[in-house]
């Protein structure tokens, strides 16, 4: 899928800061496209953005109208469709990433029909996929990987991209959740696709490239989490990566959602990624260590690193304290 930037960010009745996390993360890495929000009474969420009507937003020259609500079972609830649809009928597309999906909502559907306009549910992928391949193809591409979930594998993966284009380097960050489609502009939901598909999307994601260029792909999960291990992998075979970066958040005492199960060892979570990397790419290597280390105390941070950097021997940075500058450079 691709959706057209601007970005009018419609943040419907969200409760707080929190319930527009989705829209505060686009809004973050790509302010040039968020270009106002929308609030409804009773909002209390505000990413700082100029509050605009959907007039407004037309005259500003915005193109799409983002959901970027993340709300309890993922509803589309009454209160927001007349703005919606208002939208459709003023000529602007919906991308959502709520698990409703827009294109169920009948009225939305048939406006978006009569309006030529375009309805994205980025949770919910449209497109077909072959079976992976496995061949080898041209260009660069780095994954992030993760001891566990939700341990900054799309935040990392945004500050490599970052620092590469910083440097003039030939990259494209890749998506697959929904937070990072929006922040790309494109992507595949792999958490959504069927599981026999998952690299043959992946492949699809990361096609063959010029022999400078990286691709710069968002992971999913971790091999060592029981409930989601299968994506990662599909992942990890899918885009033939030459380059990961393990991301890490060392005040766990287990797996995410797991109790029975200890966060597992990282020197072990290297050595089985690149295991299971090197049966596409046997030039794939972990080249560095992404750390979130906001929840150890601060004078415990840097000391962290450099425990993990010897343990390792590889560069250990937290990537929202420190940039991915040494990331880069380890390729």
């Amino acid at each position: 899928m691709q959706i057209e930037n601007p970005y009018l960010m419609f943040l419907g009745d969200a409760a707080d800061d929190l319930a527009a996390k989705v829209a505060n993360g686009v809004a973050k890495w790509r302010p040039d496209w968020c270009l106002g929000q929308l609030r409804l009474p009773g909002c209390n969420a505000d990413l700082g953005l100029t509050d605009m009507t959907l007039e407004e937003a037309k005259a500003a020259g915005v193109k799409t109208v983002i959901v970027g609500v993340a709300n309890r079972g993922g509803i589309i609830p009454q209160s927001w469709l007349s703005t919606l649809e208002q939208a459709l009928v003023m000529g602007f597309d919906i991308a959502s990433g709520l698990h409703n999906k827009l294109t169920d909502i009948e009225t939305l559907s048939s406006l978006a029909a009569e309006h030529g306009r375009k309805l994205f549910d980025v949770r919910h992928p449209t497109e077909t996929f072959d079976v992976a391949k496995g061949t080898k193809r041209p260009g660069k591409r780095l994954l992030t990987v993760g001891t566990d979930c939700s341990v900054g594998k799309m935040f990392t993966s945004l500050a490599v991209e970052k620092e590469m284009k910083a440097r003039g380097m030939n990259c494209d960050f890749r998506a697959t959740g929904q937070t990072g489609i929006f922040i790309a502009g494109s992507g595949v939901s792999v958490d959504a696709v069927i599981a026999d598909f998952i690299s043959g999307a992946t492949e699809k994601l990361t096609p063959a490239n010029e022999a400078d260029h990286w691709d710069v792909v968002e992971g999913q999960g971790s091999l060592f989490h029981a409930s989601f291990a299968g994506v990662s992998l599909g992942l990890l075979h899918g885009a033939q990566a030459d380059a990961l970066v393990m991301c890490h958040e060392p005040t766990r005492k287990h797996m995410r959602g797991l109790p029975d199960f200890e966060l597992p060892d990282l020197k072990r979570c290297i050595e089985v990624n690149e295991m299971m990397g090197r049966m596409v790419n046997p030039a794939c290597r972990v080249i560095g260590i992404s750390v979130n280390t906001s929840g150890l105390p601060k004078d415990r941070q840097d000391d962290y690193l450099e425990a993990v950097e010897k343990e390792t021997g590889l560069p250990a940075v937290d990537a929202f304290r420190q940039g991915a500058g040494r990331l880069v450079d380890a390729l």
